[in-house]
């Protein structure tokens, strides 16, 4: 009885990315970044323009405009 001898070839393919998609994704974390500054932004702007008996019945006070807007906008 005679044996063979089989050969397997594993290949395994390392992404690498290149530099076109290293900018796209920098322009993308760029661009997601800026929507949340804009959301921070445009909702401080509108709470700021409620007026005090407004923001007590949504339950916030003047001095908390700013961490409402910052978990809006990043979460907590």
């Amino acid at each position: 009885m005679r044996l063979e001898k089989m050969t397997y070839v594993n290949s395994t393919r390392v992404a690498r990315n290149g530099l076109i998609d290293r900018l796209m994704a920098a322009r993308t974390t760029f661009l997601g970044a800026l929507a949340q500054r804009r959301l921070y932004a445009t909702t401080v702007r509108e709470l700021a323009a409620l007026s005090d008996r407004e923001l007590a019945d949504l339950g916030i006070s003047r001095l908390s405009i700013s961490d409402v807007a910052r978990e809006a906008a990043y979460g907590k």
